[in-house]
Formats: C-alpha cells, structure tokens, sequence
C-alpha cells in the first residue's frame, strides 16, 4: 500500500541520489583521466571460468548519470500522469526494470553482459507498448519487438565471431579489429541501425508511441533509441578506416532527411517528436560515420536533456485536453498554459539548435565539423536540408498548438493544476538551458578548432531561418484556405509516410506468408486433412454405428428379414 502511494518519490530520492553520485564519478574521472574495471569471477572449472567484468570511466558513469536524472525525474511525473490507473504499481515495477537493463547495458563492457541489458530493454519496451490493450498497441509493440530481434541476432552473430579474438571484452580490443573482422563490424552495425531505428528499421519508432507518454519521454530521450548510438560509440575504434562508416553515413543521412520530411506532412503531436527524434539519430550517426564519436556522445546527453522535456511538455498538453493528440484539435494553449507553453518552446529552440541553448553547443558544432570533413555533395545536401526541415516542423507545431486559433470544444477547461507534472518540466527546463554548456566545458576543455568560410559559418543559421519562415507561413496558408488538392499527390502521399516504410516494414513482409497460410489452413487443416484425419474418421465410425445399432433394434421384421437372407446365402453355399 505504501509502495503505490510512495513510489514515485521513493524512485525521485533513490535514482536522484544514484544520478548524483554517477555524474560525481564521471567528474573525478574526467579529472583524474582513470577509468576502472571492476571484474569478479563467477564460477570455474578446470581451465574454463565465466567472468562478469564492469567497466567505470568517465563516458559510462555520465551517461549512466544522465539516465538516472531523467529517470527520476519521468517517475515522479508519472505520480501524477498515471494517477487513478488500475495497473499503477505494475508500470512503476516496468518502467524500474526499464532504467535496470538500460544500466546493465551502459556500464558492460563484455557483448554477451551486454546482451542481458539488450534483451532487457526489448522485452520492457514491447511489455510497455502494449500497456494500453487495444489492437494498435498490439500491432505496435509486435513491430517494435520484431524489429529489435533482428538486431539480437546481429548481437548472436557478433559474439560468435569475437570468440575468435579469445573472449568477448570488445572495449579492450576493439582498436584491434582489421579488415579480417568486416562482417562483425557490419553485423554490429546493424544491430545499433535497429536499436537507434535506422533506415530501413524506423518504422517501429513513431509506432512505439501507443505507450504513455512518460514512457515516451524515458525511451525517446536516453534509453532504448540511444542503446544503438552508445553501443557505436563503444565500438568507434573498430569501425575507423573501414568501409562500414561509408554505409553508416549514408544511412543516417538519408535517415535524418527522412524523418524531417515525414514530421512536416504529421499531425499526431507524439509522433512529430518521435520524428524528430529519429532526425536527431540520424545525426548522431553521421558524425560517428564521420569518426567523432565523442561529438556523438555530447550530442547524444544534451539531446536527452530537451527530448526528455518535449515530451513531458507534449504530456501535460495531451492530459490537460482530454487525451487528444491531434494538433489540429489544439490552438492557442499559450493562453491556458502559459507556463507549458513556455518551456515547450524552450525545448523547441533547442531542438533546432538556438544560439546558447543546450542543442546549439552539441548540433552547431557537430554541422561546422561535418563541413569541415572529406564528406560528399550528397552528405553536405542532406545535413543542410535536415537542419532546414528541423526548424520546419519545430514551428509548423507551435503554429498548430500554441499560437493559432482556438480548435478545441467549448466545454473544454484546460489548466495547468498538475504540481508533480510541473515540477518535472520546470527541472528539465533549467537542463534545456545550462546543459550544452554545463557539458562543453566538462568535456571540451580544449575547443575544436574551426576554420571555415563565412558562408559556411552562417550556412546553419540561414537555413534555420528560412525553415522557420516556411514552417509558419505555409501552414499559416494552409490552416486559412482548402489544402486538400495536394493530399492527391502520390509524391506528398510518400514523403508523408516515411517513404512507406510502415507498410513495406509490415503489410510487404506478411501479406504473402499470411495469404499462403491461410490457404494451406483452409485446404489442410480445415479441409482434406479434416477428411482424412480426426473429423471424417469420427463422421464414419457415428454413420458405422448408427447402421450397426438400427440392426440391432428389437423388431421382429428386421430379424426375420435378416433370417430369410442368411437361410438363402446358405442354402446358395451348399447347394
């Protein structure tokens, strides 16, 4: 009884304490440059043992850090979003286990531990998807699971090949992998493209918006997506020089640019989120194609900070107008929740990467070193047209949401009487502001040296601004006259539906197998096997019976009937 009225503050003081002490470890190590490794032995067997290693330096104890932070704080928002569910203490008890396998898997530096954690996180997410019970969250959490097992297998699959090298500690000598190793690199490529939904594994990430809301922030900002980015990160030594950054890049490029499409033609507010989540992989990918992984991982934590408020904000708003996520059914909530609107468009700016917010320090540094690198026309392209429909979305929804007319009922009393919820969004506001900062200087004490032309400089900003001018203006048209002529558009049908990822991720890879499987059942099970099998030998043996029990019956016709016949057969016989 006290766990469920408790729960969400026990969570807030135990992870927060857990978060303080872990971004305190990463600080000293930072300092101090040591790392430690902290291995025991389990059990052992004549020469064979089985070790369970754990490895403590500066990245695994910041992003560990981080993870407890947000998770703390999205527990004790869940106090108040969750109230008065039925299975209240079942989706603390997930979203616990949750933050567990996301632990298990940051500070493993050994596959097959780090498997444990991976697996974890699969599972949790599906348990998760699925919490509200209703067709579209089956049918999202059996994507999400599906799609994540093919990167198990390339888990499997990598741990089989590193027995090669004598064990499977991958940090300690991944520097080490040549050419000869090339499939493993692919395989463990892959895996991360399906854990940080790649393309083509990105349909799974929009559709694992069927679970609440604070579950979205956690998984969207630091848990589930990142577990492939961090993975990368771990592994970024093995993949410098070799082909796989090539595939890597254009992957992730063409992934960003796919998701800012997509988000532009959305009009679910978590899903235009979850888009921009997806966008923002795909950066974080390019530039550990790129070769700076620690670029990544900056951007990877100052991410987690403004994702993780977006999607409490997008929260309070969905709870405060009756669970509508249409954002065409919002309009003018800057009215009713000044103090959400705020921090929502707080969390906005950083996204697209406002000057001396969080996302500026991590995204204006990564977009100046990737112009900056030997990278193609094609990159440059899609890097400058991702930004450009980043700052798009990002103001076509506070257009829809906060800004335009009012769409929603007249009885509808929309307010902002949520203190826990309040609490949780005003803290992430502060990280949204101080954070990039706060982390540049911890990690960057020596800045990256930048040498560009003007045009390149201020490139990032132009292209900010004009994305901001169309993502206002052209909705604002938009909003104010008929827009139906270019829902006929094939070509505005496939840019809207994540180049139709959904349905090649699942009508494509099912319809076949299910149509021939349900004629084999209708031909087999239900017919001629039904004929020959248990069905038509019980329908034989009822008629064989019924034709033996009616000659049976006591009548005397019957009897002197069957006499007559056998007198007759015998009288034949020997005659």
């Amino acid at each position: 009884m006290l766990w469920s009225v408790y729960s969400h503050l026990v969570s807030l003081v135990f992870l927060g304490l857990m978060a303080f002490i872990s971004i305190s470890l990463s600080l000293a190590s930072l300092n101090s440059g040591l790392s430690y490794v902290i291995e025991w032995e389990i059990i052992s067997l004549n020469s064979s043992s089985i070790v369970a290693t754990l490895v403590y330096d500066w990245i695994s104890t910041l992003f560990l850090g981080a993870v407890l932070f947000i998770s703390c704080m999205v527990m004790y928002y869940s106090g108040d979003y969750m109230h008065g569910d039925k299975s209240y203490n079942r989706f603390m008890y997930l979203v616990l286990a949750f933050v567990l396998s996301m632990g298990a898997l940051i500070i493993s530096p050994n596959l097959i531990s780090i498997l444990l954690g991976w697996d974890g996180l699969g599972l949790i997410s599906y348990v998760l998807v699925i919490y509200y019970q209703n067709e579209k969250s089956a049918n999202a959490g059996m994507l999400t699971v599906l799609s994540n097992r093919v990167g198990d297998v390339g888990i499997l699959l990598s741990i089989s090949l590193l027995f090669a090298l004598g064990g499977w500690n991958f940090i300690f000598f991944s520097e080490y992998l040549g050419e000869n190793f090339l499939l493993l690199k692919m395989l463990m490529c892959v895996a991360a493209m399906t854990k940080s939904a790649q393309i083509p594994f990105s349909a799974w990430l929009p559709a694992a918006m069927a679970a609440p809301t604070p579950v979205s922030a956690l998984v969207h900002s630091s848990t589930l997506v990142t577990a492939g980015v961090y993975i990368l990160i771990r592994f970024s030594a093995a993949l410098e020089g070799s082909s796989v950054q090539a595939f890597l890049l254009i992957i992730s490029c063409l992934t960003m640019f796919m998701a800012g499409l997509g988000a532009n033609f959305e009009f679910d507010l978590k899903k235009i989120i979850a888009l921009s989540t997806l966008s923002q992989l795909g950066v974080m990918m390019s530039i550990l194609a790129l070769g700076f992984a620690d670029l990544a991982f900056f951007h990877l934590l100052t991410h987690a900070l403004f994702k993780a408020l977006l999607f409490m904000c997008a929260g309070m708003v969905i709870h405060s107008v009756k669970e509508y996520q249409d954002i065409r059914n919002m309009g003018s909530l800057v009215v009713c929740m000044p103090f959400t609107s705020v921090c929502m468009n707080l969390a906005n700016l950083a996204l697209c990467g406002m000057p001396f917010l969080a996302g500026f320090y991590s995204k204006d540094l990564i977009l100046e070193v990737a112009f900056m690198s030997e990278i193609n026309f094609l990159g440059f392209l899609l890097y400058t047209l991702a930004t450009g429909l980043t700052v798009c979305y990002t103001f076509r929804l506070v257009f829809y949401s906060l800004s335009s007319m009012s769409n929603m009922s007249s009885m509808m009393f929309v307010s902002e009487s949520h203190s826990m919820m309040m609490s949780g969004i005003a803290t992430f506001s502060v990280g949204a502001v101080i954070g990039g900062s706060s982390l540049a200087w911890a990690i960057f004490p020596e800045s990256y040296m930048i040498c560009l032309s003007l045009l390149f400089k201020v490139l990032a900003l132009l292209v900010s601004g004009v994305g901001a001018l169309m993502g206002y203006i052209v909705n604002m048209v938009s909003a104010s006259h008929n827009s139906s002529v270019l829902k006929s558009y094939s070509c505005v049908v496939f840019m809207g539906s994540m180049w139709f990822m959904p349905i090649l991720s699942t009508l494509s890879l099912s319809h076949l197998s299910l149509k021939s499987g349900s004629i084999l059942f209708k031909v087999g099970d239900k017919g001629w096997s039904e004929y020959f099998g248990g069905e038509g030998t019980f329908q034989s043996l009822v008629s064989g019976s019924g034709y033996l029990q009616f000659s049976q019956e006591n009548m005397i016709m019957t009897y002197m009937k069957s006499f007559f016949v056998w007198v007759i057969i015998v009288f034949f016989i020997f005659l």
